[in-house]
């Protein structure tokens, strides 16, 4: 019996079993899948403050990729460059819009993308440009910013209004228009006895009055009955006459004669003797 044993077999048996044990582990515990990643740059305007590197970005609310680096624009200091490492099957489109988002009370900050739908052509990087850009949208604090600075400067602008209306010569013009009110209401309570005195004279006025308005309205009754009728015949035989009279004197203005030897008599009809 051979008792001779090849050590470099064993230790390279070793070293396979080991290395295929490693292997196996690490394809059950990841799958060995391997996903490819895009690089991505977002130019942000305002404050990335508790944006970090490897801070997740997200695409409708779906984990797509991380940040790879934040560094400012040499050429723009306003400007915080952002690049941004994202799945290759991720729809990034030319109508894809950055948001920098914090992630309830922890604060915690990611990139979330939306797309708007304007247009569904893939992201390319232009001309002169490193990696593709996707444009942003301020950031719901922003927002909130510029709606408050617009509020501080409309009410700004209201008191300074209110200010110059209420300057010293109008202080002193509504209180004379005060004044006056003032007068005016004490007038009428001191003559209270008079203004009722007058109320019921015209009352009574308006009472005698219904009589004159009933006999007037009587006469309108008899005077469209009785005399438009009779008017309205008067006219007629004017305008008959009138007629009569533009028909003679066409006539005498194409014979005059007819003043000397009268109308010629019409001709004789069939059967009549000439």
């Amino acid at each position: 019996m051979d008792n001779n044993v090849n050590y470099t077999l064993v230790g390279a048996f070793v070293i396979f079993l080991v290395s295929a044990i490693i292997i196996s582990i690490i394809w059950l515990s990841s799958g060995f899948s391997i996903v490819q990643y895009s690089n991505y740059l977002i130019y942000s305007q305002e404050s990335v403050s508790g944006l970090s590197i490897d801070a997740p970005v997200e695409y409708n609310g779906v984990g797509v990729g991380s940040v790879k680096s934040i560094a400012l624009d040499h050429n723009n200091p306003h400007l915080v460059k952002v690049l941004l490492s994202i799945n290759t099957n991720t729809p990034i489109t030319k109508g894809t819009v950055a948001t920098l988002t914090s992630r309830g009370i922890t604060g915690v900050a990611f990139i979330a993308l939306k797309d708007s739908g304007n247009d569904l052509r893939p992201l390319v990087a232009e001309p002169g440009q490193t990696y593709p850009v996707i444009p942003t949208s301020p950031s719901i604090f922003m927002r909130l910013d510029i709606a408050l600075r617009r509020l501080s400067k409309n009410l700004q602008t209201i008191s300074e209004s209110f200010h110059s209306l209420l300057n010293t010569e109008n202080l002193q013009s509504i209180k004379g228009i005060l004044n006056n009110l003032n007068n005016i209401t004490t007038t009428l309570a001191d003559n209270t006895q008079k203004i009722n005195s007058i109320l019921v004279n015209t009352s009574n006025a308006s009472i005698q009055l219904v009589p004159l308005l009933q006999s007037s309205s009587s006469a309108m009754k008899v005077i469209n009955t009785q005399t438009l009728p009779i008017t309205y015949q008067l006219l007629s035989n004017l305008n008959d006459t009138v007629r009569t009279l533009n028909e003679v004197s066409n006539q005498l203005k194409q014979n005059p004669s007819m003043l000397i030897r009268g109308v010629a008599p019409p001709p004789p009809g069939p059967g009549e003797p000439k």
